[in-house]
């Protein structure tokens, strides 16, 4: 796991996310201030450091040491909290990004880890990230989770869907590895 993890690391770019983009962008067009963000799997730090650049004070959770290093080499506004998301505590935030990280919570985990983004996204904060859908490659694992379309539609119930899109098309990883991905970019707002 650990090989895998740098590999990705070294691979994975510095650009932020589309949905980080998306959220920060409504954000500001509703003239807010930048508030408290929490980046759950924040990795290599590429939209850690996007919030930092905007203004955003960041808590960042990540159970790989390699990210923990990256993320606490930021510095400035950023709290790094070395723990996997699944057992970590954070802060109510106005922003919860999930960049590609939820889908590696265990089935048995994620209901406990999506009823915390519930309950600590604050009103009128977005959540943004991508969730596997069920045609993934990875779909058979049995550490993963993946969400159809219904499904996350029930997730974000009473909160104001403001983005899901659908990919469903082979492509690569970040390592250059061919796979066929079915994933959901999701921005979804608290009212």
């Amino acid at each position: 796991m650990t090989d895998r993890w740098q590999q990705y690391f070294a691979a994975a770019g510095d650009e932020p996310r589309i949905t980080l983009l998306d959220a920060l962008a409504r954000h500001e067009a509703e003239g807010r201030d930048p508030g408290l963000a929490v980046d759950l799997g924040a990795g290599t730090g590429r939209d850690t450091s996007e919030l930092v650049r905007r203004g955003w004070r960041v808590v960042a959770v990540d159970a790989h040491a390699d990210a923990v290093a990256r993320l606490r080499a930021l510095g400035g506004s950023v709290e790094v909290v070395h723990a996997a998301y699944a057992s970590a505590d954070w802060p109510a935030a106005d922003l919860i990004n999930a960049s590609f990280a939820l889908p590696f919570a265990a089935p048995h985990e994620f209901d406990r880890v999506w009823a915390r983004v519930r309950a600590t996204l604050q009103p009128g904060g977005r959540f943004c990230g991508q969730l596997f859908g069920p045609r993934d490659e990875w779909a058979p694992a049995e550490d993963m989770t993946f969400n159809s379309r219904p499904e996350i539609e029930r997730l974000v119930d009473g909160w104001e869907l403001e983005r899901l899109d659908e990919i469903d098309e082979d492509g690569e990883t970040a390592t250059g590895r061919r796979k066929h991905w079915h994933l959901f970019h999701v921005v979804a707002r608290r009212p």
